[in-house]
């Protein structure tokens, strides 16, 4: 077995076991506590946020030159360079960041100010641990990074939660409870950077090497940071980041829980997507190597209905057990149910975004690539301006958010389709969705209407039965897609073979 072929299976292992430990854990005990659970989650992707801000696309860069600097014998100075590169920049931003409440005194009310003890230190470690990642990357070895990554953050957001919980247990004040919770929370981050700087040893032993003979050489330095540009740019597009900030900004931390709950539940409905662009990028390469753009508009529709039929299904059957999911969640989960729109709005989102397939990825691998830095752009844009004007113009809340998102993202990927078909003549979409869309609505709308049993229990297992039933009996009789290539004992065990 190849060391891809086994870093790609590990990867995909890890990459769901953190996907259920975050999943679980939003639904069945961030509840306990909205406003506690939107601080942590404001902290961290607001940091995330500002992370580009410091790293500047360096990261990306460190891949692109690799095999450049490695022929020459200058992989250590590079990352050397980068490292320092990263830590200048951020003691430029966090100068930036104590001036701005002079020019801009309502600054010092925002949340970002208030908690800027810990949002700068874990702006650094994280933008190290950009580095550290993508350098790790070009070693082929994923696993260890995808640990640190996906894990990592969710462990920390876990037991933090749980820490202050047990210390307002041992009658400790809350302020003191949530000091302790926060120690915990940016230490597991402090020890992620630590296991980056061990694993990076370990594969090749750190040498610091701070010379800039060779990026002066040809000038080569600006070829490196005009990638790096390209690639900062590029990042802008974090819908999600800006979503938590902007919610915990305007109006408040226990709004930012509840969102992060409701994403975490409508996230379900893209357990398809994952590795997917693992799997089609060498398809998607080839494919435009060869100019062979009907094999690749057959292999995008292909992918694409396959990607909307499974998150159809997923969403049809979260529409109709959410109601019933939420009496088990805990006291707090009723507050989840009046918000039970933005699952419907922010979801049907998602199904659109898993429509268009791996549309950017086809752009990112092209010799267009830069039209996707563009589109994200737009993304960012449209999600930052329709947020502040639900904000600030309508009693929406959370619904709003919701409707932004959906707005924004279903715009955006409209963009890259229009772009795909006048310049690859490629399409994700065919005539099957629209039948999957159709038997989605009935098995939903049937299920709705069919009573209730007094147990939530039974309701929470029999409506979604009933939407599988019959979105299986639908589907027997239209041939949209091939279930019975997936429910039989050779597929389930080729699932399970390493090779």
């Amino acid at each position: 077995m190849s060391v891809v072929a086994r870093q790609g299976f590990k990867y995909s292992i890890i990459g769901y076991i953190g996907f259920l430990l975050g999943t679980v854990s939003a639904i069945f005990i961030f509840p306990n506590d909205f406003e506690f659970y939107g601080k942590l989650r404001y902290i961290l992707p607001t940091a995330e946020m500002l992370v580009p801000f410091v790293v500047l696309g360096i990261s990306y860069s460190n891949v692109k030159f690799f095999h450049t600097v490695e022929r020459d014998g200058k992989k250590q100075n590079m990352l050397s360079l980068s490292l320092l590169t990263v830590f200048i920049n951020f003691l430029i931003f966090t100068v930036v960041f104590f001036i701005l409440p002079y020019f801009y005194p309502k600054f010092r009310h925002s949340e970002a100010w208030k908690i800027k003890e810990m949002i700068l230190p874990l702006v650094l470690i994280l933008s190290f641990c950009a580095i550290f990642n993508k350098y790790t990357s070009n070693y082929k070895r994923i696993v260890v990074s995808n640990i640190f990554d996906n894990l990592f953050p969710k462990i920390a957001n876990l037991g933090a939660f749980c820490l202050f919980f047990f210390a307002l247990s041992q009658n400790i004040t809350a302020a003191t409870s949530q000091k302790i919770a926060f120690a915990f929370f940016f230490g597991i981050f402090f020890l992620m950077l630590l296991g980056y700087i061990y694993y990076t040893n370990k594969l090749e032993k750190i040498k610091l090497d701070f010379n800039t003979d060779y990026f002066k050489k040809n000038n080569f330095w600006k070829e490196f940071f005009n990638y790096s540009f390209f690639g900062f740019l590029g990042t802008f597009g974090n819908y999600l980041a800006i979503n938590s900030f902007m919610i915990g900004e305007f109006m408040g931390m226990e709004e930012v829980g509840i969102y992060s709950v409701l994403y975490a539940l409508i996230s379900l409905i893209s357990i398809p997507q994952l590795g997917l662009f693992n799997i089609s990028a060498p398809i998607i390469n080839k494919t435009l190597a060869d100019r062979d753009m009907v094999e690749l508009d057959r292999f995008h529709k292909k992918t694409s209905l396959t990607l909307y039929f499974l998150g159809a299904v997923l969403f049809s059957c979260i529409m109709v057990g959410f109601p019933y999911l939420t009496q088990f969640m805990p006291k707090n989960g009723t507050m989840l149910r009046e918000y039970e729109p933005v699952v419907w709005i922010w979801g049907s989102a998602v199904l659109i975004d898993l429509a268009t397939g791996f549309n950017g990825n086809i752009i990112s691998l092209s010799k267009y690539y830069r039209f996707n830095i563009l589109v994200m752009l737009l993304l960012a844009g449209l999600t930052i301006g329709l947020n502040y004007y639900f904000i600030k113009n309508t009693d929406l809340k959370l619904i709003g958010i919701a409707l932004s998102t959906a707005i924004s993202l279903s715009i955006y990927n409209v963009v890259k389709i229009i772009f795909n078909y006048f310049v690859f003549k490629v399409s994700p979409l065919s005539i099957e969705m629209i039948f999957v869309s159709i038997i989605c609505t009935l098995a939903i709308t049937v299920a709705i209407v069919l009573p209730n049993f007094n147990s939530n229990l039974i309701n929470l297992v029999y409506k979604p039965a009933v939407v599988l039933i019959l979105i299986y009996i639908g589907n027997y009789f239209t041939k949209i897609f091939p279930i019975e290539d997936y429910l039989n004992m050779k597929f389930i065990k080729s699932v399970f073979k390493i090779k």
